[in-house]
């Protein structure tokens, strides 16, 4: 880990190539990975946004919280990177990494592209209602629309330093499609499991998100079976600076070059995020008025509102990913 602010990036494929991926898991599953990591090295490099090359660490989910089928990936990312000549960390804007309506088109495009190669080469099958599209004119039919719509790519806000990144990974890299915790009971062949309704989530107020569903038991195992990944598949992945090849002598290199742009000019943002937990009297003197008192980092008043009331701004706030 490095003592800076980490962001937490999503990229998910469209139901319709959701189910393309199903049939051909290896493929796409790949294409998604190398897609999503193009698309942040490139806009992360390009001098207009942060002008620096980065890290990351990505990991594949195919589910949602119902156990439906739903790829996409989780991507860690530091909150800055290398200087083009190797000398400096450049740091991104407090509580901004990288412009989300960028990230999403530069994604769609790689991902398209690199989906018609793999059509145009033979390594994509196509059974039951997908079967036309094995035809050129058919697959190129299908992808039509894409091409125009908004894909979804979310940028969440940084964590809190280290301890919340590391925590965070610890739940989420080795994560199955249901944990046993959400199992509420096995009757008359029937399962009972506890999921999230993210369309309701803060649209109905007063009304439940988190529901429970009963299955068949048949139906329950055919759907946790959908995401067993192909043999030797690896769902966790490491890019650019954190390459495995280079990955200890690049993170060595940047803790030097991040202590000594903190020895140059203090910054809230790293002593925030340190190795050490602050304490509250360390905060208070070290930290700036409106600081975050958990993290340290600026905060920015968006609304003020009366007790008991709802703030205008609460629904900006309620757009979530189904990522269980």
């Amino acid at each position: 880990m490095l003592p800076v602010p980490y962001y937490h990036v999503v990229f998910t494929l469209p139901a319709s190539i959701g189910a393309m991926a199903f049939q051909n898991k290896a493929a796409i599953y790949d294409l998604l990975f190398k897609a999503a990591a193009e698309t942040l090295i490139t806009i992360a490099a390009d001098p207009k946004h942060l002008g620096a090359r980065i890290g990351m660490t990505a990991v594949l989910h195919s589910w949602g919280s119902a156990m439906t089928h739903h790829p996409h990936i989780h991507m860690i990312v530091p909150g800055g990177g290398l200087s083009p000549d190797g000398e400096r960390w450049i740091a991104c804007k407090p509580g901004f990494f990288l412009p989300v309506r960028v990230l999403s088109r530069l994604f769609r495009r790689l991902f398209l592209e690199g989906l018609a190669a793999l059509h145009h080469a033979g390594r994509l099958s196509f059974f039951g209602d997908l079967a036309a599209v094995a035809d050129k004119d058919a697959f190129d039919a299908a992808l039509a629309p894409l091409r125009r719509s908004e894909w979804v790519v979310y940028a969440k806000r940084p964590f809190a330093g280290p301890e919340a990144v590391l925590a965070y990974l610890s739940r989420y890299t080795h994560r199955v499609a249901i944990s046993n915790s959400r199992l509420l009971g096995f009757d008359d062949g029937k399962v009972t499991f506890r999921w999230k309704d993210y369309r309701v989530q803060g649209k109905a107020p007063g009304k439940s998100w988190i529901k429970s569903m009963t299955l068949p038991a048949d139906e329950f195992i055919r759907r946790f079976l959908t995401h067993v990944l192909p043999g030797g598949f690896h769902r966790i992945r490491h890019y650019g600076l954190f390459a495995s090849q280079k990955r200890a002598a690049n993170i060595t290199r940047l803790r030097e070059l991040i202590a000594a742009e903190g020895a140059e000019k203090p910054s809230h943002d790293i002593g925030a995020a340190s190795d050490e937990p602050q304490t509250t009297e360390q905060r208070e003197t070290s930290a700036p008025a409106n600081a975050c008192p958990c993290c340290a980092g600026r905060m920015r008043v968006i609304e003020r509102f009366a007790r008991g009331a709802t703030p205008r701004s609460f629904k900006a706030d309620c757009a979530r990913l189904d990522t269980s």
